[in-house]
Formats: C-alpha cells, sequence, structure tokens
C-alpha cells in the first residue's frame, strides 16, 4: 500500500441535466474551478445509449480487453468517484456506478459516456494538498494512482 495525506477543501453540489455527458461535464467542471483533486458522489438518472466498461474481457490476457455494455432506456444510478490529475496536469475522472430498471442491474466505469436523464446530483469535495496524480502504467496502458 502506498499513501500520502491531504486536506478538505471546497464543497460544490452540481445538477447535470438531461442529455449531459457525465465524465465531460465533471473534467470541464473541474478544469474551470481549478479542482485538481477531489472526491464526489452522483445520483439520479442515466439515459438510453450510454456507455459503461463492465470488466475486462479476460483478468488475465496481457492486453486488458474493455468489455463494453450499452444502457437501454432510462435507468437508475448511483455511484462514487475521484478526480486527479494526469501527467500533464488535466484533472481525469475515475466513477464507478451502478445502474439499475426493473429487477435487473449493471456496475462499472462511466469513461465511455454516460448521459444524463432528467437530472444527475452531484456532490463533489474538493481535495487540498494533494499530490497523487495519475501516472501511465507501461504494463496495463491505463493512467494508475500513484498516492
Amino acid at each position: 500500500m502506498k499513501y500520502s495525506e491531504a486536506q478538505l477543501g471546497r464543497v460544490f453540489i452540481l445538477k447535470l441535466e438531461d442529455g449531459e455527458i457525465l465524465h465531460e461535464v465533471i473534467e470541464r467542471f473541474a478544469i474551470d474551478k481549478g479542482i485538481r483533486c477531489a472526491s464526489l458522489i452522483v445520483v439520479g438518472g442515466a439515459g438510453d445509449g450510454s456507455r459503461i466498461v463492465v470488466g475486462p474481457r479476460d483478468q488475465y490476457a496481457e492486453n486488458i480487453d474493455p468489455v463494453e455494455y450499452i444502457i437501454d432506456n432510462a435507468h437508475e444510478v448511483s455511484g462514487v468517484g475521484t478526480i486527479f490529475p494526469n501527467e500533464e496536469g488535466k484533472p481525469v475522472l475515475h466513477l464507478h456506478a451502478s445502474f439499475g430498471r426493473g429487477n435487473s442491474s449493471k456496475t462499472g466505469c462511466v469513461r465511455l459516456g454516460v448521459k444524463v436523464w432528467l437530472i444527475l446530483e452531484v456532490v463533489l469535495i474538493e481535495i487540498l494538498d494533494c499530490k497523487a496524480m495519475k501516472l501511465l502504467d507501461t504494463e496495463t496502458g491505463f493512467e494508475l494512482l500513484e498516492p
């Protein structure tokens, strides 16, 4: 385990609106407000055609092949995530959420594009004095957290 210590900063309450793309809006907001690191929770609706990553096709494969799932029709959504800068200093959202409709649900990463259905509420808590960042891991090809 690796860790670093930080302090809490500002708290933002956001209302994302119908048709907005979750990760795009959050990352743009972080840039506009000068947010480098944050923690967030989301609750609301995801719309038809939203795309999530639901895992690797084969966890033991040399190259990770993500499995995409496309949401059909409106779903309830709740999720938690983080924002940390990549090596270029761009804030990157990493958020996993569960999507439910009727008696079925899927859970995955929102990085492929989750469309807001009607409303998505976000509580974003800024983290100050934060040295953590996302560094490119050459083995996986992912930007992984380095505290």
